[in-house]
């Protein structure tokens, strides 16, 4: 039987092996679990027993890495249906390295059913993924997500715990189909949306474009925020290669889970924790890989968010940067015109594209795989220069998102250029303000209602604490009117977020929000709105000494809870520019949590 020493020491310092610059194998005796299993005194004795209840006997976890599986299955998430399966694929994984699989299943935060928005519930799932891996005998742990918020909160909440982990992505559903047509999820559902309202196709035909567009399991297959956040794992080092790519009906996918199952328990031998691999130069590699990709708004969110519970200081400045200098080469749905998920994957996938702009990137930097990011890239080819170019014949000449400053955004917002009608690249026109959706709609539907090609559309109090959550209202739907007469975009603005599926002139995550006082609370309809992507500007026309009268006549709105996780998520929820994490969860907010104590 394994022994541990006193369990109210710090953990063991691994030293490095004489010669190499890698720490030394840990021992079974330094394994966390055995703080559990292995003491010969009465608690351990009741863990060991109620082991042996559930018919495990003690040559199976003896000696050995207990390695939970953090599984956001659920019934009610369409992108994850086929982790009931996967995840024993990621048990005989772990049993054929040697290790001991425990399955904990976390919050699904499924994007398609839960609300008023997914984004109320990732810091949930980071808080849960962090004390489940706290609070159990677990050595390592496998992450089991890919539906937009459960990437970023499994990998939040593992980053702050620091044992060792390994992100499996669920995959990119098949293409859709409807009439022969390729359909993209999100992306062709607000276009054919449109074509309904404008009267160009029919219910029938909308009926069929609703039974074509998912046709199996896995998340969307455009570049939405799903695959540009498997995409951004990947980058930063926390998936093994090309893994972020592999469709999840692809029988790839299948050996892709066991394949995580053995590594994790080399992993917890070698010691080889987040904090070793996520530097700031590995979030700088996210950057640029999600730049290249044509990636979500939500990018900037997530990435600035994971950056700093790693306690590495990213910020919209760093977006901007690699904005500037590395530009669109993956030819993907919204900002591509054609391509799909499975086309990105037959072509090369992740590590074909990362070759394409190894230059950015740095190679050095510390993967899952227990290589460097160079050494994980060496080799890879890309099979279709359509889908994915090369940094001299890109679809779009700079990065995927631009970054916004002006007296409507002291703080920043996003737009995304590449995915955009190129004629409001620079823009000013009248703003029409709503307070808030259902207004809003109402307006867009009214055909008398005075929209024009120049009006900029802005909604707000969808921020953070105004909508609450952050709902993805972002890319305002069209006026009627307006599709009738053929248009199919218009500049709009709010303080939400918007769906990585989604597209158009939409300058999104205005910062301060509006609930909270910020600039946006302050426009009024008739006000100027003046845009210039190149030159990174947004503001309202308004002198100053207008605006200081309106600021002093502003009344806060009435808090949105007043009891539950809505009333703590007012109370700490961080504005976007800052990743929207929870104050109490950032790295150096406190000291480090402590092992929990064992009596």
């Amino acid at each position: 039987m394994t022994t541990m020493p006193d369990p109210d020491l710090p953990p063991v310092e691994l030293e490095a092996e004489p010669g190499t610059a890698r720490p030394a194998r840990k021992t079974a005796a330094e394994l966390r679990s055995a703080r559990w299993f292995g003491p010969a005194d009465l608690r351990s004795f009741g863990h060991r027993s109620r082991a042996m209840q559930m018919g495990y006997s003690p040559e199976e976890w003896t000696g050995k890495p207990i390695i939970a599986i953090l599984n956001t299955w659920s019934d009610l998430n369409p992108c994850h249906v086929h982790f009931k399966q996967r995840v024993e694929d990621v048990k005989r994984g772990i049993l054929m390295a040697g290790g001991f699989p425990v399955e904990l299943p976390a919050i699904s935060v499924s994007e398609s059913y839960v609300k008023p928005t997914t984004m109320m519930y990732r810091n949930f799932l980071a808080m849960e993924a962090e004390e489940l891996l706290r609070s159990h005998p677990v050595d390592g742990a496998v992450l089991m997500g890919g539906c937009d918020k459960t990437t970023p909160g499994l990998l939040l909440g593992a980053t702050s715990m620091n044992i060792p982990a390994i992100f499996l992505p669920a995959g990119p559903m098949l293409r859709g189909n409807w009439q022969g047509k390729v359909l993209g999820s999100g992306s062709d559902s607000w276009k054919y949306w449109d074509e309904l309202r404008a009267g160009k196709i029919t219910d029938q035909d909308w009926l069929g474009v609703e039974g074509g567009i998912a046709r199996s399991y896995g998340t969307c297959m455009t570049m939405g925020t799903a695959s540009t956040m498997t995409a951004i794992a990947e980058a930063v080092g926390m998936v093994l290669p090309g893994g972020s790519s592999v469709p999840a009906a692809d029988a790839g996918h299948i050996r892709l889970a066991s394949e995580s199952g053995r590594r994790i328990v080399e992993m917890v031998w070698e010691d080889l924790t987040p904090q070793r691999i996520q530097t700031k130069a590995a979030f700088e590699n996210a950057i640029a890989v999600a730049m290249a990709m044509g990636c979500s708004t939500n990018a900037i969110i997530h990435l600035i968010a994971m950056a700093r519970r790693a306690g590495q200081e990213i910020g919209l400045e760093d977006f901007e940067r690699y904005s500037r200098k590395v530009p669109v080469i993956g030819n993907v749905r919204p900002s591509g015109n054609a391509y799909l998920m499975e086309d990105f994957f037959y072509a090369g996938g992740i590590r074909g594209l990362m070759g394409r702009i190894r230059e950015h990137l740095d190679l050095s930097c510390l993967t899952v795989s227990g290589q460097t990011l160079g050494e994980n890239i060496e080799g890879a080819k890309v099979f279709n220069d359509d889908v994915i170019r090369t940094t001299a014949n890109p679809i779009y000449g700079e990065g995927s998102l631009a970054v916004l400053k002006g007296n409507l955004a002291p703080d920043g917002c996003v737009i995304k250029p590449a995915a955009m009608d190129q004629r409001f690249l620079k823009h000013s026109g009248p703003a029409v303000v709503f307070d808030d959706y259902p207004s809003m709609k109402k307006a867009v539907d009214d055909e008398a209602y005075p929209f024009t090609p120049d009006t900029v559309m802005v909604l707000r109090n969808a921020g953070p604490q105004g909508g609450p959550g952050m709902p993805e209202w972002g890319m305002l739907p069209m006026p009627k009117r307006l599709l009738r007469e053929g248009h199919r975009d218009m500049l709009r603005m709010s303080d939400a977020r918007m769906s990585g599926t989604s597209y158009g002139a939409c300058v999104l995550h205005v910062a301060p929000e509006s609930y909270i006082g910020g600039p946006l609370a302050l426009l009024k309809t008739g006000d100027i709105v003046t845009l210039d992507v190149d030159a990174r500007t947004i503001n309202m026309e308004v002198p100053e000494e207008e605006l200081a009268r309106r600021r002093a006549a502003w009344v806060a709105p009435e808090p949105r809870f007043e009891r539950g996780y809505g009333y703590m998520f007012s109370k700490h929820i961080q504005q976007a520019n800052e990743g929207c994490d929870f104050d109490f969860l950032r790295t150096e907010f406190g000291a480090p949590v402590p092992e929990p104590v064992i009596y």
